[in-house]
């Protein structure tokens, strides 16, 4: 896989409800700018706080606007029979594959995690990949588990978020040809690009989305200067969008952009703080820019 962008989307809503106009106009848009994959219902896409209808209802909406743009679904969960009923329900809906986290709160031994994912993959033909964020789940998949995992022929990659360097990096060298490690941590797209990552799975990159894909394409063309030029201004930019839960900063700068009818996320979250809202709106219009 070459050096690609996945956009892990937002779920926008107004009054409580999702608000649709505003999601297809935000995926058209990201489509346009030449992302290389959506992903919706995601953690920045606040999947735990959507029923059935509503996650259906933006898998359809992705698809009908994606065009021939990949489509990875965020499926996961806790408890195993969970997720691979989960699957079945939409089964008929026909985007590419999954991106399945870790189990959550029940801590599961790496047993436990090799089982987990060995039966999501049972219970689909299509690609999964595994999304490894101990920062929410209180558990890390180690790299050995991982790469035994990679053994499995529909499980094709990692959404790397360990939030360990060491780690990652190890996991760089180690991993088997043809699996593919996309970072998830915003932060390092750079130097996990420098390293061999094959690309990001990136919630900033809603904002300077063209910066982030330049960035890619100077890696593919070997060119590490230009790619630090792209980088240097969303490196100055990404601490300030994850300093208060994603995806609050982001909902309000694509509010104020237009792209989106209002900042609101769904309870557990809530808003941004003033302070913060002041400090996003100091930001250069360059700087937001796509």
């Amino acid at each position: 896989m070459r050096n690609t962008l996945w956009l892990p989307l937002i779920t926008p809503f107004k009054d409580g409800a999702v608000d649709l106009a505003s999601y297809e106009r935000l995926v058209a848009h990201y489509v346009s700018l030449g992302v290389d994959a959506l992903f919706p219902l995601g953690t920045t896409g606040e999947q735990p706080a959507l029923d059935d209808a509503e996650t259906e209802a933006l898998i359809e909406r992705t698809l009908a606007v994606a065009g021939t743009v990949p489509v990875y679904v965020g499926v996961g969960g806790n408890a195993t029979a969970k997720v691979v009923k989960a699957l079945k329900r939409l089964e008929r809906l026909p985007f590419k594959g999954i991106v399945s986290v870790c189990p959550y709160y029940n801590r599961p031994s790496q047993d436990g995690l090799i089982a987990h994912f060995k039966a999501i993959a049972a219970a689909t033909d299509r690609e999964i990949f595994i999304y490894n964020i101990p920062y929410r789940t209180a558990v890390n998949l180690s790299n050995d588990s991982l790469l035994e995992l990679a053994e499995v022929p529909n499980i094709v990659g990692v959404k790397d978020s360990c939030g360990i360097l060491a780690q990652s990096l190890d996991l760089l060298a180690r991993k088997p040809k043809g699996f593919s490690v996309l970072t998830g941590e915003d932060a390092l797209y750079f130097t996990m690009l420098a390293n061999g990552a094959n690309g990001g799975i990136l919630a900033a990159s809603h904002l300077q989305t063209g910066r982030f894909l330049e960035v890619g394409r100077r890696f593919a063309a070997n060119d590490i200067d230009g790619a630090r030029a792209a980088w240097a201004p969303i490196a100055q930019q990404v601490p300030l969008l994850f300093a208060e839960a994603n995806p609050m900063p982001i909902k309000y700068l694509l509010w104020r952009q237009g792209l989106i009818a209002s900042p609101e996320c769904r309870l557990p979250l809530t808003k941004i703080s003033d302070a913060l809202a002041r400090r996003l709106d100091g930001l250069q219009d360059d700087r937001l820019a796509a």
